[in-house]
């Protein structure tokens, strides 16, 4: 196979595993969440726990591929959590309660935290060298998961029951890993992080290591990675509460299936973000391109509460999808670029921080419907965009290559 195709393997072997365990096995929760509130009787309080729980497992599956990679970030772990994600889904009919609905979702967050490292780590280290659209195009295997499972779930809202939206998208998840279970080696390479982004850079020679950070020389990008941090765990706490309950809040006020379409929507925008906000990122610096992307993405959020219809709620939909992994893509590489040790796995730690304090910090509200909650999320975001706006203050553009390689744990 020429050297084109087989990244464009890896790129859809890395894009089936990211929608497996991202788009469908983490999100497929929101549009089901109207269905199980219809028909199982689940509470909004015990909604938000969910919700929260699974945002606790995928913290724990970050934090134990960091800790213990040769365990957790390789082929078998891929394999494993593929099979367990599809279990938890599976089961999810099966038992009842919140405190068993915790547990799965809680398990199924830290099985996708380890399907997304090791598949972050084989499509960077398969597709360095090649041209860097394509790592944008894996990563929206992200919103093609969202977009398949919210079309199924959209066709069972009428003539199904939750049981079985939990069901077919077990089912979409199980056929999703069969392209997915030759990714991965048995040692990839963790990739670095250059100055355009995730994936590129080159390793500096040991002299200027012993020199620089590890000696304990502070890295000349700190002080804005700070600012950065704030930023970046600011939009995991408020974007996650448009992820968690917007179809619900959309679903109060706009007849029909509009919720449903609006998700669907939203990872059809999903899908080239990433890409597009790497094009982007050659031509504009990452730090305007992160302040238009979160002031977009709060708007976005907004629009559904100010404006009523269903065409409001469509377009809410469509510029969520169209950031949030741009956010991701711009934000992980502005931290890579910064030279910080670990840069990508402290900001992804405060972003998942973020996204388990977001259903908490909006449960008091959800006794008045789900709409007080999107403004508090939009809130959330638009102070994010405020702290990546101090980014732009000298903004250090050309530090070169980073001294050392880092992982990466969007």
């Amino acid at each position: 196979m020429s050297g084109s195709g087989q990244a464009w393997r890896v790129v859809g072997q890395g894009a089936a595993a990211l929608a497996a365990g991202m788009g469908v096995g983490r999100f497929v929760y929101t549009p089901i969440l109207p269905l199980m509130q219809a028909q199982a009787g689940l509470s909004p309080q015990t909604g938000a726990d969910l919700a929260t729980a699974n945002y606790v497992g995928y913290l724990l599956g970050a934090v134990a591929a960091i800790v213990a990679p040769g365990v957790f970030a390789s082929r078998r772990a891929l394999r494993s959590s593929l099979v367990i994600l599809v279990a938890t889904l599976v089961l999810m009919p099966a038992v009842h309660g919140g405190p068993a609905w915790a547990s799965l979702r809680l398990v199924a967050g830290v099985v996708s935290a380890l399907i997304f490292v090791v598949a972050a780590d084989a499509m960077l280290a398969g597709l360095r060298g090649h041209a860097h659209h394509l790592t944008g195009w894996a990563f929206g295997g992200i919103g093609a998961g969202i977009a398949l499972s919210g079309v199924l779930v959209l066709v069972l809202r009428d003539v199904g029951t939750w049981q079985q939206a939990w069901w077919a998208t077990a089912a979409l998840t199980a056929l999703l890993s069969v392209p997915a279970w030759r990714l991965g080696g048995a040692a990839t390479p963790p990739p670095r992080v250059g100055r355009r982004g995730l994936g590129e850079g080159t390793a500096p020679s040991p002299r200027v290591e012993r020199r620089g950070l590890d000696r304990g020389a502070p890295p000349p990008g700190r002080r804005w990675f700070g600012v950065l941090l704030v930023s970046y765990t600011l939009e995991g706490t408020g974007y996650i509460i448009a992820g968690t309950f917007l179809v619900t809040a959309i679903e109060q006020s706009a007849p029909g299936p509009a919720g449903g379409l609006a998700w669907v929507l939203a990872g059809v925008a999903a899908l080239p973000s990433s890409a597009l906000w790497a094009w982007l990122s050659r031509t504009w610096s990452r730090p305007a391109l992160l302040v238009a992307a979160l002031a977009v993405q709060a708007a976005g959020i907004a629009l559904p509460v100010l404006v009523g219809g269903v065409v409001p709620a469509l377009v809410s939909a469509a510029l969520f999808g169209a950031t949030f992994l741009g956010v991701a893509t711009l934000a992980l590489a502005a931290g890579g670029h910064l030279r910080v040790p670990r840069a990508v796995a402290i900001l992804t730690t405060g972003y998942s921080v973020g996204q388990i304090l977001g259903p908490v910090v909006v449960t008091p509200l959800l006794r008045s419907g789900y709409r007080p909650a999107l403004l508090v999320g939009a809130g959330l975001v638009a102070l994010a965009a405020v702290a990546a706006g101090a980014l732009r203050h000298r903004f250090p553009h050309h530090l070169g290559p980073l001294p050392r390689r880092v992982r990466a744990l969007p």
